[in-house]
């Protein structure tokens, strides 16, 4: 199991909007996040700065194919179509990322 971090910035304004989808999220959208064997997904957000962070626990072997899976998913790409537009990727990203990913330091059982 590998812990994941990564973190986004809401565009002003999207906070509401994004609070209810994630209220409510689609069933199909839940089904491929647990097929793509992650667990454990929690996103947080943080005002002022309006940063998203998103934790989850994966438990494949193969996190690339997994995540290739889940893209092609098309109820998630749908998903991605609603939330996407209200996120705004962090400019300090790496070449590919969305959602920047974060550097465990630090963790207890």
């Amino acid at each position: 199991m590998e812990r994941m971090g990564h973190v986004i910035q809401l565009k002003p304004g999207t906070i509401e909007e994004y609070k209810r989808v994630h209220a409510a999220v689609w069933p199909g959208v839940l089904r491929q996040i647990e097929n793509s064997n992650i667990r454990n997904y929690s996103i947080f957000l943080k005002e002022p700065e309006n940063l998203l962070f998103a934790y989850w626990e994966y438990h494949g072997s193969d996190f690339a194919a997994d995540m290739k899976q889940m893209a092609a998913d098309p109820e998630t790409q749908r998903w991605w179509e609603l939330c996407g537009p209200m996120q705004q990727p962090l400019e300090t990203r790496k070449d590919g990322e969305w959602w920047a990913k974060m550097e465990p330091v630090f963790y207890t059982a």
